[in-house]
């Protein structure tokens, strides 16, 4: 059945048909007929074609969320915060792994260029180049990156530093005084902001930063093993550790029982961000957990904006703020 058919059994113009069945807020059309269309629509079992609508508008109401690896289970909220916005504004998100050697770059020039997705929400692998992003942000395409700063690019990004801090005033007041900081690699925006919470944290704390205890290696499970690796087997060992990423703190809970170092009895582990693998680690594995969740609806906002029109902008998603989930990894 077409469009015609439905107008024609509702007594109404194709026109009229078209926006009651639309919903369009503007039509100035009687609750009346707007009820009669639908009506007609059903008992037609008209279904609208959607992507014949979208070459009309020029608009899919489709986006795009690319991130390094759909596997990771610390990007479930993320997912599930941006589903939810994007549900809330009609439109549906395309999940895709960007190219580990692109930062995602092709997969987001590539659905752009086809016109497959109105915009694009993207979080570069670790340590990406921005450089490598530059040419998206130069051509103004709606696009937000997550977690990094671009310069002429829409952004969101979580109040890292006040994570670290959280981690470091859980542990101090669990009396641990020698705190070391497994960290993500230097050329992480995020990795850089969690280091300088970690030192603002000891400095507030009167406490000082032993340089041989920070550790800048990465993010992921063996960077946490390599680090935690360093860390112990050091003259001087510490008591507590911040690990800038739940990933990275599976590795090095795995390091610490290769090595007999029992946690948290000899060392004791907050890792930032929580995921569900965390509470069935072993021991569970205390977390500070970010807004991930109201990250990912962030950044569906921005590029609702962007797709609109508007200009770049930068979003720090700081509510509600990190907070500790205590495990056994830091009980006493």
């Amino acid at each position: 059945m077409s469009l015609s058919d439905v107008a024609g059994r509702a007594g109404v113009s194709v026109s009229v048909a078209s926006r009651a069945l639309s919903g369009d807020p503007a039509a100035r059309l009687s609750e009346a007929t707007r009820r009669r269309v639908r009506q007609a629509a059903d008992e037609l079992a008209y279904r609208p074609n959607h992507a014949g609508r979208s070459l009309r508008r020029a608009r899919t109401d489709v986006i795009a969320l690319i991130v390094p690896d759909v596997t990771n289970a610390l990007f479930a909220e993320l997912t599930r915060g941006a589903d939810a916005e994007a549900a809330a504004r009609g439109l549906t998100v395309l999940l895709g792994r960007g190219d580990e050697t692109a930062t995602g770059l092709v997969l987001a020039e590539r659905l752009l260029a086809e016109g497959r997705v109105d915009g694009v929400i993207l979080q570069p692998r670790d340590g990406a180049d921005p450089q490598e992003l530059a040419p998206l942000a130069r051509a103004g395409a709606p696009v937000v990156i997550v977690h990094d700063e671009i310069a002429g690019a829409s952004a969101v990004l979580l109040d890292d530093a006040a994570a670290a801090m959280a981690a470091v005033d859980h542990l101090v007041a669990h009396g641990r005084q020698r705190l070391a900081l497994i960290g993500g690699i230097e050329a992480s925006s995020s990795a850089r902001r969690r280091e300088a919470g970690f030192r603002s944290a000891l400095a507030a704390h009167g406490m000082p930063v032993n340089e041989q205890w920070i550790t800048r290696l990465g993010y992921g499970p063996e960077d946490g093993r390599a680090a935690m690796g360093q860390l112990l087997k050091s003259d001087e060992r510490p008591d507590a550790v911040v690990v800038a990423n739940v990933n990275a703190g599976f590795g090095a809970l795995a390091e610490a029982a290769r090595l007999g170092v029992a946690v948290p009895e000899s060392v004791a582990l907050v890792a930032i961000h929580d995921s569900w693998p965390a509470a069935y680690s072993s021991p569970a594995l205390t977390c500070v957990r970010t807004p991930l969740y109201e990250l990912g609806r962030a950044a569906v906002a921005g590029l609702s904006d962007r797709i609109a029109g508007g200009g770049p902008q930068v979003v720090r998603v700081s509510v509600p703020a990190p907070v500790v989930v205590a495990r056994a990894s830091t009980a006493s």
